[in-house]
């Protein structure tokens, strides 16, 4: 997911995505969450799940419904959400 920060209000993102890290921390099922600035204004977050019930559980969660809540006033469009399925990975054993 890409977020484009409202014109003056490029701080806000980092500082939502920041405290949404001790709330995911708390879900079993998001194994893997990201969130990353892109540039000046422009953040993204990447997260991965076992199962598709691991993926809507955080979609419909408190980090999920505190985004779309607070997205007109930080945001220069509305998140989109892009559900991608792995092909391949390396990840540390």
């Amino acid at each position: 997911m890409r977020l484009e920060a409202k014109p003056g209000k490029k701080d806000d993102p980092e500082k939502f995505l920041k405290g949404g890290l001790a709330i995911v921390e708390k879900e079993p099922a998001t194994v893997t969450w990201f969130a990353m600035q892109f540039g000046p204004s422009s953040y993204g977050i990447f997260d991965a799940f076992p199962n598709e019930e691991g993926r809507e559980t955080h979609l419909s969660g408190k980090v999920a419904a505190a985004l779309l809540e607070k997205a007109p006033q930080l945001l220069a469009r509305p998140p989109e959400i892009e559900r991608v399925d792995d092909l391949a990975a390396k990840l540390p054993s």
